[in-house]
């Protein structure tokens, strides 16, 4: 495995199999979790937080390691130091850093730098550790054993290309299953030089990556619809237009009875009650938008363990 995640695309399909296999062995208790003893993971936080500070922390404790918080505001950064030294002294101290950063830039070059492990924990393109969660949130709730299964799925993200559809369209491209982004048009596209690595992935491993307008059209035979916030960090200046543009695209009952039965919908969290996703459907027996969240521990512990691990 690579010495940092940073995106999903550093992980070939094995790895990602492993890591998912790991996060469940650990959830089910039967794993050591002592692995991590005496070893610090620093956390540099600079967007809001929940799943992903508290994941990582719980996952640091129960491991045996000690989660430090590095509130961004507080840093010499704020004053003007590089991150080239601020890597460099970082890595004389602790033994991991996960990064929820502005700029995917900046965590490239953290990377650069640094002779410890760095974790993406959310970047304004890409969401790696948060994939891996829903990839094992998919395992479990469609009872699949070996990742040429998990090959079979169709996934529909419906909304925003962003960071979270950017990774999740990494994902089906590195693993091999179908991929569909249902989005209004073209100015919700992924990121263009995301989508054509996915699309040289996706030439190996057999995956299917599309992406059309019509919701009801890219749902058919769906496994799972997925969907996030219409409005990101950062673009809340757009939210009036986007309104406009995603209300077509709300996960619904309507829209889940154009997918298969058996579908399952999927949210990472925070979501807009009434605007992307209804009640409804977030609280219904198709969910299992709580046990994704809830992976998220598991999963940040089977990354840890990968990469700070012995």
């Amino acid at each position: 495995m690579n010495k940092h995640l940073l995106s999903i695309f550093d992980l070939t399909q094995k790895e990602v199999w492993e890591i998912i296999s790991l996060a469940i062995k650990l959830k089910s208790g039967k794993s050591n979790t002592n692995h991590l003893a005496g070893k610090t993971l620093g956390m540099i936080l600079e967007k809001p937080s929940t799943r992903t500070t508290v994941s990582f922390s719980v996952a640091m404790y129960q491991l045996g390691g000690f989660p430090l918080i590095l509130d961004a505001k507080n840093l010499q950064r704020k004053r003007g130091e590089t991150i080239h030294d601020t890597a460099k002294v970082l890595s004389g101290y602790i033994d991991g850093l996960m990064m929820r950063a502005l700029s995917h830039k900046d965590v490239e070059e953290f990377a650069q730098h640094s002779t410890i492990p760095i974790i993406n924990g959310l970047t304004d393109k890409e969401h790696p550790c948060q994939i891996l969660g829903d990839l094992q949130t998919i395992v479990e709730a469609n009872n699949i054993k070996s990742i040429e299964a998990l090959k079979k799925i169709k996934v529909v993200f419906v909304g925003d290309g962003n960071n979270v559809a950017n990774s999740l369209m990494g994902a089906a491209a590195v693993v091999g299953f179908d991929y569909v982004l249902a989005r209004p048009s073209a100015i919700y596209n992924p990121d263009r030089a995301i989508f054509d690595n996915a699309l040289a992935f996706a030439k190996v491993s057999g995956a299917k990556i599309d992406i059309m307008s019509d919701p009801k059209e890219a749902v058919k035979n769906a496994d799972l619809i997925y969907t996030d916030v219409w409005t990101s960090m950062g673009e809340e200046s757009q939210r009036d237009q986007r309104l406009k543009d995603f209300a077509p695209y709300q996960v619904n009952k309507t829209l889940l009875s154009y997918a298969k039965p058996t579908c399952k919908v999927m949210h990472c969290l925070p979501a807009i009650r009434g605007e992307e996703i209804t009640s409804e459907v977030m609280d219904g027996p198709q969910s299992v938008i709580f046990e994704e969240a809830e992976n998220r521990l598991h999963i940040q512990k089977a990354v840890l363990i990968k990469l700070m691990g012995k």
